[in-house]
């Protein structure tokens, strides 16, 4: 399982790292393949999509973070 997570990980970094040249440069890693029409562009962008569902699902038995209690209070 550790793979699968460092897999989906990888291609979520991708994904957003793609989205940070879109938003500052209006430039999509996408088109180096083709753009959008390309197969194996498609294939980029819906292996990003399945890889988010897949985190968000096992967010909680991935995240160091999410096994901590939430304290309550004001924080130091």
């Amino acid at each position: 399982m550790k793979s699968l997570h460092s897999l989906t990980f990888l291609l979520l970094v991708i994904g957003g790292l793609n989205w940070l040249l879109v938003g500052l440069f209006g430039w999509d890693v996408g088109q180096l393949f083709g753009g959008m029409d390309a197969w194996i562009s498609r294939l980029i962008y819906i292996l990003v999509g399945l890889s988010a569902i897949v985190e968000i699902v096992q967010h909680k038995n991935n995240c160091k973070n999410c096994e901590k209690p939430m304290r309550s209070g004001h924080s130091a």
